[in-house]
């Protein structure tokens, strides 16, 4: 490393967001970056740590030691160069990855203050982009056609990397925009989709091809697709939020967090909704059930909006803040995650169960909730026990943020309408791929609802047994 012993004198410096005032009258992106200097001296405290733990725990296992030493260099080229070998969209994880790499990061587990590797990542592409150094790249073709069904990250990474090995690809989208979760799911404040139209771009100018507003088993049969490419990749993602089906869900006002988030997304992207199908906070008293990442989007969502009040509930205990004796390194750190929305403005509370949404003609009124505690039972797994605690809250809006169902090989097949003697040629699993089938998924659709580094990875991992199969290796 060019300063070994830099992480002894220098502290970590995030870039930090606008101020609070001034980015929730907008929807523009709220993190800031640091000038080119600060930058250089965050990446010099990636130590000589011998055992890089950050690039164990990184989905995509990207080689951060390697990059942030040329990033303190100044060497801006090299560093995109070893960062891209890796990553497909470093400008998607810079902005929007929980950094599992910072998890693990040897000076997070022994003094708090990991390396600033998800901002460092961020700032070498963006310099990348801004300098020329992303160019259209246009490879041989080897006269091979693959379809891709989904243009989330899991479809884009299995575009790119197939397009690059010389392979005909078209992604398919039943939306009107490519992008998937990373266009429809994810506020604008967190991932400008002008970021999004910059790579797309990209890609069409190396030759992968996107057909929008097309869904496979209604505008195009799945076996005629099937039939007519050499691979197939499913990536639709896990598109089934799970419900809450207790009394009054049909009560207007109750909505699932993607009908928020994407309808928004939609507003911002220049179109119109009827009045009765608009979704809008301002002026109103909004309940938020789920205490994730989802939740939190709405919540930065609802106060941009205008709303009177937020509520986010979550049904599981408070975490502890900073450290969790029961989730150690190398787990996962389940710790208080207080994001930029939280920030803004709402009332968060934790233990808290819901019963019944209540209503008057029809609209949705108020919710009452109960408060719950957690034990361990003889099989080991935690119990919810009520407690009879209840109490009413008022609610003119409620979003249900709390996840979504794992998709399952059945209704991935019965919802792209393949046939029933084509089910012998599919191979949907969490291993993404079978070197005898023709048909292969990645992303959510393989694995259930995670993080979008997760998908990415599943992406390249499809696009490799694809490579693998059509070359008979």
């Amino acid at each position: 490393m060019g300063n070994p012993k830099a992480f002894l004198t220098i502290h970590r410096q995030e870039a930090g967001y606008r101020p609070l005032h001034e980015r929730v009258s907008d929807f523009g992106e709220v993190e800031q970056t640091l000038n080119s200097h600060d930058r250089k001296l965050q990446a010099s405290r990636c130590m000589d740590c011998g055992t890089p733990f950050c690039h164990w725990a990184c989905p995509i296992g990207n080689l951060q030691p390697e990059w942030q030493d040329l990033l303190y260099k100044g060497k801006w080229k090299e560093a995109y160069e070893v960062l891209e070998n890796t990553c497909d969209f470093p400008e998607f994880t810079g902005r929007i990855c929980p950094a599992l790499c910072e998890k693990s990061c040897v000076l997070k587990l022994s003094t708090d203050e990991p390396v600033t590797i998800r901002e460092n990542e961020a700032a070498i592409v963006e310099v990348a982009f801004r300098e020329g150094y992303i160019i259209p790249k246009h490879p041989v073709r080897n006269g091979k056609k693959v379809a891709v069904i989904g243009s989330g990250p899991a479809g884009l990474v299995v575009a790119n990397q197939l397009n690059r090995k010389g392979y005909e690809v078209t992604v398919y989208e039943k939306h009107e925009d490519v992008g998937g979760l990373l266009r429809y799911g994810i506020p604008n404040f967190k991932l400008n989709k002008n970021i999004i139209e910059r790579r797309v771009n990209l890609l069409k100018q190396e030759g992968v091809k996107f057909v929008t507003s097309t869904e496979i088993g209604k505008d195009i049969s799945a076996k005629d697709l099937v039939d007519s490419n050499d691979a197939v990749c499913v990536c639709i993602g896990a598109e089934v939020p799970r419900d809450l089906p207790i009394e009054g869900r049909n009560l207007k006002g109750v909505h699932f967090a993607l009908e928020l988030l994407s309808q928004q997304n939609r507003i911002l992207a220049g179109h119109t909704f009827e009045k009765d199908e608009l979704i809008n906070a301002k002026g109103k008293k909004v309940l938020i059930i789920g205490g994730g990442d989802t939740g939190s989007d709405c919540i930065g969502t609802s106060n941009r909006h205008g709303a009177v009040s937020v509520t986010q509930i979550e049904i599981l205990p408070k975490p502890p803040v900073h450290d969790n004796p029961d989730t150690p390194w190398p787990m996962y750190p389940q710790v208080l995650k207080t994001t930029s929305s939280h920030e803004e403005g709402c009332t968060r509370r934790w233990n808290i169960n819901s019963c019944r949404f209540i209503g008057e003609n029809g609209q949705l009124k108020a919710v009452e909730i109960e408060e719950v505690s957690w034990e361990k039972g003889e099989n080991g797994r935690m119990a919810m026990i009520p407690s009879g605690k209840k109490e009413i809250v008022e609610a003119d809006l409620v979003f249900l943020a709390m996840g979504f169902v794992h998709p399952t090989q059945e209704g991935i097949i019965e919802q792209l309408g393949l046939a029933v003697d084509n089910r012998k040629n599919i191979a949907i699993d969490s291993r993404a791929a079978a070197s005898t089938a023709k048909v292969f998924a990645a992303g959510d659709a393989a694995t259930g609802a995670s993080l979008v580094v997760r998908a990415m990875a599943g992406g390249r991992k499809a696009a490799s047994e694809i490579d693998a199969f059509l070359s008979n290796k």
